[in-house]
């Protein structure tokens, strides 16, 4: 058997040589050599400090945009609420476009730098931007500057768009989840690591909330600039991360653009042969197979056909994700109308979200030891899906007591209050009322977003993890939208009066219970189809990446050497059978 011996050793050889690959390392190394245990904390130290710093900057920039944007550009409480939102989802989308012109077009190493200065230039245009010049004085006739509002506007939508690209460049190529090598983790290893990821950013952002809001709001405003000295810290640690080769390289295995390919082979194969054949094929997206009149390698299409079970999980995150926004949107602007002082204090209105963290930060360590009971149980495992059941059901009922909270908070008798130097006619109702919607969606928090990591990470092959996560983004970033959407139809559609600028003249109220009835039926939609990703064991992975032709040739290989096991022990076979 010569041509069976050489096809043999063919497979082996291509099976070698993609073992070889799978062990290549995701950072950079000349020598081929592993890093050493002392370089894997360092960079593992690094990427943490630049996503704290990052993290640090992001949530500096949004606390307290709103109240900037309404006190001191003149924006009615909608166009705020919607400029927030949008700056939210494009920080969003923007690691995926980065990520892309890092693969295609431009060096890793010279984007990373573009992005740092980017950032670093948004984020001193924003204090620049917010600096109180009308104060300064030359002498006591001359104002030393004064800037016009039209051109404030373009400075500061212009320092939105540059950090934001700058945040996008940082996510995506110095800090991008693929860094923290979790390749060879198991499901609850997985669950754990995400978990523990969200509550120390949300441990970041709790500490922003609190500080820079109240620095911003009450005590001198100008220390804003505290924000790009955090902004060049953490160019300074990119920099020794770039001269140090530590900034990581992912394995060019698939990309966005071949998994959009894909799919749109796919639909245009479908929609041209549809009437003249009726091809056995298993999926639609077999239609962008080389072999079905396509343009794409049976590699590429069975890694967009595992990505594709999860397009489900993704579109029903972005009516939840539209709540979620409520938190730097709708539910500031309840608590920026309501009395904020507290024992002779007057309490930053950003500083309410930390009431939707503290949940997280509780509830993180108790579900970890539930995850750990489950997980070693000797059942057929634990799915996240339960937790995204919950969650959902749980920012439902936040955006319903939002809008209950909404009606008894004009019940109340109105106040004078200040807030960045403006006096503003609010609710005496005191703001820690509106505590219970802030909890409600924080427990959302805690249950929903390491679950959707989880599913988004786990129920594809490796070589497609990194654009699963993509295209949670994009879903993300879609629901931020769709919330500024949301917003724009429900202000022009009732001519204010369902997202009024003065909350007490309109009825915010109907907003909330609108997206409250959406959102109830999203869970309920998301509860039918969840049994689809209920089996995160090895199982069900090896089914999903069993299709792939570099497992179909090692089974292949396993098939060939038991059947030559059973011809060589039959002793009902002839020698010439077994020749």
């Amino acid at each position: 058997m010569p041509d069976a011996d050489r096809r043999d050793t063919q497979e082996k050889g291509f099976l070698n040589h993609m073992a070889d690959k799978e062990l290549l390392p995701g950072r950079s190394n000349p020598a081929g050599k592993l890093p050493q245990p002392e370089k894997k904390l360092q960079e593992a130290v690094c990427v943490l400090l630049v996503e704290l710093c990052e993290r640090f900057t992001f949530f500096g920039i949004v606390c307290n945009m709103i109240l900037f944007c309404t006190a001191k550009l003149g924006y009615r409480s909608h166009q705020a609420a919607m400029v927030n939102m949008c700056f939210v989802g494009t920080s969003t989308l923007t690691p995926v476009l980065v990520g892309w012109l890092a693969e295609y077009l431009v060096g890793r190493i010279k984007l990373v730098c573009i992005c740092m200065f980017l950032h670093f230039l948004g984020t001193a245009l924003l204090p620049v931007v917010s600096f109180p010049f009308e104060d300064v004085y030359i002498d006591r006739r001359h104002i030393l500057h004064a800037l016009p509002k039209r051109e404030q506007k373009i400075v500061f939508y212009f320092a939105l768009l540059t950090a934001s690209l700058g945040i996008g460049g940082i996510r995506a190529i110095v800090c991008p989840l693929s860094a923290y090598s979790l390749e060879d983790c198991g499901p609850k290893e997985l669950l754990s690591f995400f978990n523990w990821f969200h509550w120390l950013v949300n441990l970041n952002s709790a500490v922003v909330f609190v500080s820079i809001s109240y620095i911003q709001q009450s005590v001198a405003r100008n220390l804003g600039f505290l924000i790009p000295f955090v902004s060049g810290l953490m160019a300074m640690i990119t920099i020794h991360m770039v001269r140090g080769e530590m900034i990581y390289k992912p394995k060019a295995d698939s990309s966005l653009l071949t998994t959009f390919g894909v799919i749109f082979s796919a639909l245009k194969t479908c929609c041209v042969r549809y009437r003249y054949f009726s091809l056995g094929t298993s999926s639609w997206l077999d239609h962008a197979k080389e072999n079905h009149g396509g343009h794409y390698s049976e590699t590429q299409v069975e890694g967009t056909k595992s990505l594709a079970r999860l397009f489900p999980l993704f579109a029903f995150q972005i009516l939840y994700r539209t709540c979620v926004m409520q938190i730097p949107s709708g539910y500031y602007l309840q608590t920026m109308n309501s009395n904020l002082h507290f024992s002779g204090f007057v309490l930053p209105v950003a500083a309410m979200n930390v009431i939707s963290i503290v949940p997280l930060l509780i509830l993180v360590p108790i579900l970890e030891c539930i995850n750990s009971w489950l997980f070693s149980s000797k059942n057929n495992g634990h799915s996240p899906t339960i937790y995204i059941v919950v969650g959902h059901l749980s920012a439902a009922l936040s955006v319903m007591v939002a809008g209950f909270s909404e009606m008894h908070r004009k019940h109340f008798p109105q106040v004078e209050q200040t807030l960045s130097e403006e006096v503003l006619l609010v609710s005496s109702m005191p703001c820690f009322h509106l505590a219970p919607q802030y909890i409600l969606l924080g427990v959302a928090e805690a249950l929903v977003t390491p679950s959707c990591s989880l599913l988004s990470f786990r129920l594809v092959p490796e070589r497609m993890r990194g654009i699963s996560m993509h295209f949670l983004a994009l879903f993300n970033g879609a629901g931020c939208f769709m919330g500024a959407f949301f917003v724009q139809t429900a202000h022009a559609g009732t001519q204010g009066n369902w997202f009024p600028h003065l909350l007490h003249e309109g009825k915010l109220e109907r907003f909330f219970f609108f997206l409250a009835s959406l959102m109830l039926v999203n869970t309920l939609g998301f509860w039918t189809i969840a049994h689809r990703y209920k089996n995160l064991h090895q199982d069900c992975i090896n089914e999903l990446r069993g299709c792939l032709p570099g497992e179909k040739l090692l089974k292949h290989e396993k098939a060939i050497k038991h059947y030559n096991t059973v011809l060589e022990s039959s002793p009902i076979l002839s020698p010439m059978e077994k020749t």
